[in-house]
């Protein structure tokens, strides 16, 4: 292959990966904490879209818990965020490590 196809293909492969992360950048995953008591949704840019609390662990009393719930259900959305992210990467490099991609 000579220098020229070879940028020929790094182009296509550039311009999928562009058009794969602005699509997984529009899904919406979940993180769930206290057995769904707290929910957090984000989407595939790791922007927190929206934090859904059930009043029942609203409590004064419980404010730590609470904290805690929340940062878990964060910490997991975003977590399943980056991995559909890679995943969908992935499948446009054929798994080939690709430095500075996120």
């Amino acid at each position: 292959m000579n220098i020229q196809e070879m940028m020929k293909q790094a182009q296509k492969v550039k311009m999928k990966l562009e058009k794969v992360q602005a699509e997984v950048g529009e899904r919406t995953v979940e993180g769930t904490a206290g057995g769904g008591m707290v929910v957090v949704t984000c989407n595939g840019k790791n922007e927190i879209l929206k934090v859904k609390i059930e009043k029942e662990v609203v409590s004064p009393d419980e404010i730590d818990m609470l904290q805690d719930l929340i940062v878990a259900a964060t910490n997991q959305a975003l977590t399943r965020a980056q991995e559909m992210m890679q995943t969908e990467v992935a499948k446009v490099t054929g798994g080939m490590n690709m430095p500075g991609l996120f």
